[in-house]
């Protein structure tokens, strides 16, 4: 698969993460919080090269209303125990659980990925509510790689909304009960947009 990438000004970094310490805490209400840490990972051009490239993508199809429509993103999961296709993904995966043991009580066990391909490409309202989600505080921590996107995130039944710009390393920690109490999505652009994968870490039973 070949994409075209707008690399960053650190595009030639070698891969590696920076200290968690330094994430920004924004209490969201309702119980909901996000840890915002811009640039987390370093040399975020060259995983994304790897990951378009070593990562099994699958399309999927869903019912929509009266139709079965096209996924607008590509998609691959890897659960508790699957080799992670890069070992700087294991190493985020260890330090967020290190970060997180106090609060989240538990590791993250799992690692979702998301491919982005252009502006056309979305993810609608949703909240991570499959599993514990849906009754338990938990936490759902994504690394963006690729050019930006806008993560918005809103209150369960409407409010004011709340935009994240994610890529180029990225990292955002959505916790408490925002998977219950709020909703995020990666709505589409028209303007130019080039590709993103967000990768998403997980506690067993979540998704």
């Amino acid at each position: 698969m070949s994409v075209e990438l707008q690399g960053s000004l650190f595009a030639g970094e070698e891969l590696g993460l920076g200290a968690l310490e330094r994430a920004e805490r924004t209490v969201l209400g309702h119980g909901a919080w996000i840890d915002v840490l811009p640039g987390w990972l370093n040399g975020a051009d060259t995983l994304f090269q790897r990951l378009v490239t070593d990562v099994p993508w699958q399309g999927e199809r869903r019912q929509m209303y009266e139709r079965i429509v096209d996924v607008p993103r590509l998609l691959c999961f890897y659960e508790e125990g699957d080799e992670l296709p890069d070992p700087v993904l294991d190493a985020a995966r260890d330090a967020l659980s290190d970060r997180y043991a106090a609060e989240l009580g538990e590791p993250f066990r799992t690692a979702g990925l998301c491919f982005y391909r252009d502006g056309q490409d979305s993810v609608a309202w949703h909240g991570d509510r499959i599993g514990r989600g849906d009754r338990e505080d938990t936490m759902v921590a994504i690394v963006s790689v690729g050019s930006p996107r806008n993560l918005l995130l809103r209150p369960r039944g409407g409010g004011e909304t709340v935009r994240r710009p994610l890529g180029h390393g990225d990292l955002i920690v959505m916790g408490g009960s925002c998977q219950r109490t709020w909703e995020h999505c990666i709505p589409k652009s028209t303007r130019p947009t080039g590709p993103r994968i967000s990768i998403q870490f997980r506690p067993r039973n979540v998704r």
